[in-house]
């Protein structure tokens, strides 16, 4: 009766566990729109609404996305970000958008989105792109593709990606996201750049290096981020 109890815990539990990852997502609208309303000082899940009042045409409207990002910076690339603090009006409709313009042999390095799936289309260029999975028994698979003009390819929400612009020309790609606002969490920046930074001893341990090395990266990156 014991074991039978047992393994009846076992299976709410995992239940209520797979319950939450499936609802997981931006809270669902309870009226046409909810266009956040940035000067409120109460902090909510999301923004608060704006009164239906105050609601004008510009809530829902940006511009310039047509126009190339400069990509003279450290990696080459350039993100221009359409989330709900571009476009007010796309709080609680959990989606977004970001247009990526890359520079020749230049990359949007390993990040993830911890709040939404990415599907990205190149628009220009050739990009290798690809994500990592979680620790699948203890492998971390690799999905890798090379997109031309008009691909599409899916990045699932919350693991790492990336995408590198393998041609000799620029590239560019309009990325839609599942979220309001997606977050990007960028593993170099995360790893070594974070405040306090990490102990030596624990990166050490995790790459499994000499923490000299470990001291040399982190010093080479507060280097390229702080010039």
């Amino acid at each position: 009766m014991a074991k039978i109890l047992m393994v009846i815990a076992a299976l709410l539990a995992l239940q209520l566990a797979t319950s939450r990852v499936v609802w997981a997502s931006d809270p669902s609208p309870l009226q046409d729109f909810c266009v956040a309303d940035n000067s409120s000082k109460v902090f909510v899940n999301g923004f608060v609404c704006k009164s239906m009042d105050d609601v004008k045409a510009e809530d829902f409207f940006t511009y310039g996305l047509d126009k190339p990002g400069n990509t003279i910076n450290k990696l080459g690339s350039n993100i221009r970000a359409v989330n709900v603090n571009t476009i007010p009006g796309l709080n609680t409709l959990g989606i977004s958008m970001a247009r990526i313009d890359f520079a020749p042999r230049r990359l949007n390095p390993p990040h993830t989105h911890p709040r939404a799936t990415e599907i990205l289309t190149v628009l220009e260029g050739e990009l290798y792109v690809g994500f990592v999975t979680s620790n699948i028994g203890q492998t971390n698979r690799l999905f890798t593709k090379i997109l031309k003009k008009g691909d599409v390819f899916v990045f699932p929400q919350g693991l790492v990606h990336f995408q590198f612009n393998r041609g000799h020309t620029r590239a560019t790609a309009i990325a839609a996201l599942s979220s309001q606002n997606p977050g990007t969490l960028t593993i170099a920046n995360a790893v070594f750049g974070s405040k306090p930074s990490i102990s030596d001893e624990v990166l050490a341990k995790a790459f499994q290096v000499d923490r000299k090395i470990v001291d040399r990266l982190q010093a080479q990156f507060w280097m390229n981020n702080n010039n």
